[in-house]
């Protein structure tokens, strides 16, 4: 277990609080005023407290794995989540998300209800264990895939608490918590608390790389930013808009950091996705003089493959607690205080920035055309306003979607890097709950559907009201396109459901459509934008050609193709 570090004890805790108490008045404060999870017998008096606890409301998953989805959407919304689970068979079926969590910079606080404490002890064999007596084998599985574990007790829970929800928010990463069943209600001990030491910038360190960094912008012309994933993990959208307002620079995303930067901006140019995105925005990152990435994730999925063309010498590198300029790097440099001493490094671009038009600017398509990726995507973009959350699911649509101009203040939910199909739905699931007053957009395929339709469940019964898209092309299109070493595999067929009716089979009511042509897209849309406010809504887009897909995915593919004939 890692050791366990001082910190404050937060504010507003009477001493005489059970450990169950305790905890969850650390969450709440945190701002956490849901949490999601499966009830199993060791998490009962977890959740036995929770429903007698003022302020914090339990949302039941259909699967523990679809509630650690949804911890992780609310997660994105709201800044950080919880998650309670059994011990075993619960922590084992949300592993899997809380990895995709790790992976993808989300801190969710993942709590476990384990065995009677006297029966761990004396190593009994208890149902859901190996059948061995070891009552840590679990726990030692999530140091793996989070950023701090502890087994909490009386003893140790002012400590433990408040310490793994303080990493969880610096390393925007999930957490572990374990506690014995029948210690949850076991009076906390009081503990002296010392204050955690600050993470501060050295100031020595700052301006070594400020200096060096003006160095390199004395000599650039054309400086491009290119705003990244961890620009929204860390909350650093604000000084990014900042910077290049100052400076009068362009500025890009990233396909892991879409929604980083205000995508109605006059300074925003589109999404930088190498070989397969939009070639004026390539021409325009990959021939600047500088770069300057905050954030910045060098994954094949964030780099098309790693097509990206970035000179490593004309970047500068802001990640959340250092900095890299050329070769050099900085360590010790907060993102914040790095992008607000460059809003006075006196650098600023001439001219206004020149771009092209966004992909989908203009709806395409005769009435009566049927439905092509070309055609459905401009009716997205047309239809989203201000304030909306999108999510989008891995496959087509994460590909097409990352070529949709959002409005301003649209929250964009995908999983970028991790990529676990499935994980959109429930995730909508989590995000309506975080925030009910907002109007929540999925956009998923019919395969990545069939693995977690059970949230449709949840959502209608906790009066949630998406609109849906389901895009049926009959089969995992997406790894139809990445084989391209066979045809036609019968592994990526999948059984045709009646989509339109999981709302029925589910016990709730919805607005459902089905769609093949342009005309009845537009009157599918036009429906649910009204109907959204009393219902959810469910659209089935019937793709005419199942290897139909967004011009990002045929330049993947092409580019595949040849690297495929080149190893042969």
């Amino acid at each position: 277990m890692d050791q366990a570090l001082n910190t404050n004890q937060p504010t507003g805790l009477t001493p005489a609080k059970t450990l169950g108490e305790y905890l969850f008045d650390c969450l709440k404060q945190e701002g956490i005023t849901e949490i999601f999870g499966v009830p199993g017998d060791y998490n009962f008096t977890l959740l036995d407290t929770l429903e007698r606890y003022s302020g914090i409301q339990f949302f039941n998953g259909r699967n523990e794995l679809n509630s650690g989805y949804a911890a992780d959407a609310y997660a994105r919304v709201k800044g950080m989540s919880a998650l309670i689970t059994t011990f075993g068979v619960g922590e084992m079926s949300a592993c899997n998300a809380i990895a995709g969590a790790s992976s993808e910079h989300i801190p969710i606080v993942h709590i476990v209800g384990s065995p009677p404490d006297m029966d761990q002890k004396e190593h009994k064999l208890m149902h859901h264990t190996l059948m061995d007596g070891d009552y840590d084998v679990f726990r030692k599985m999530y140091e793996q895939i989070t950023a701090y574990t502890a087994v909490l007790t009386p003893e140790n829970a002012m400590i433990e608490i408040p310490n793994a929800i303080h990493i969880a928010k610096k390393k925007k990463k999930p957490v572990y918590l374990v506690v014995a069943d029948d210690l949850v209600l076991k009076p906390v001990i009081v503990r002296e608390t010392t204050p955690m030491p600050k993470e501060i910038t050295n100031p020595q360190t700052l301006q070594a790389a400020l200096d060096h960094i003006k160095q390199l912008l004395s000599q650039a012309q054309n400086t491009v930013i290119l705003a990244d994933v961890k620009t929204i993990r860390f909350r650093l959208e604000k000084y990014v808009r900042k910077l290049a307002e100052t400076m009068n620079v362009p500025v890009a995303s990233t396909m892991f950091g879409k929604g980083a930067f205000d995508e109605s901006h006059p300074l925003f140019i589109g999404m930088y996705g190498g070989a397969f995105g939009s070639p004026q925005v390539q021409n325009m990152v990959e021939n600047a003089d500088c770069v300057i990435a905050v954030g910045l994730v060098w994954a094949d999925g964030n780099t098309a493959h790693f097509t990206a063309k970035l000179n490593p010498l004309r970047i500068i590198e802001i990640q959340p607690h250092k900095v890299k300029v050329g070769q050099a790097e900085y360590p010790n440099v907060m993102a914040k205080d790095i992008l607000l001493a460059l809003q006075n490094a006196g650098y600023k671009q001439q001219g206004t920035v020149s771009k092209g038009p966004s992909p989908y600017d203009m709806p395409t398509g005769n009435p009566d055309d049927p439905l092509f990726a070309a055609f459905y995507y401009p009716r997205f973009q047309r239809m989203l306003k201000e304030g909306d959350i999108v999510v989008a699911e891995t496959g087509t649509f994460y590909y097409g979607m990352g070529q949709v101009k959002l409005p301003s203040g649209v929250t964009y939910i995908a999983q970028g890097g991790w990529q676990s199909i499935g994980y959109a739905t429930p995730a909508t699931y989590g995000a309506c709950i975080a925030a009910p007053g907002r109007r929540t957009f999925l956009f998923t395929g019919d395969g990545s559907l069939q693995l977690t339709a059970q949230e449709i469940s949840s959502m209608l019964y906790y009066g949630c009201k998406p609109v849906i898209f389901v895009l049926n092309n009959s089969g995992y299109t997406i790894e139809k396109y990445l084989n391209v070493k066979t045809e036609n595999q019968t592994y990526n067929k999948i059984p045709n459901w009646s989509y339109t009716k999981l709302a029925e089979a589910f016990g709730g009511g919805a607005f459902t459509a089905t769609a093949s042509t342009n005309k009845e897209l537009d009157e599918a849309i036009t429906r649910a934008e009204n109907e959204c406010g009393q219902r959810l809504c469910i659209i089935e887009i019937m793709a005419s050609d199942p290897m139909d897909a967004p011009d990002y995915m045929l330049n993947m593919r092409n580019y595949m193709e040849g690297q495929e004939k080149l190893r042969n």
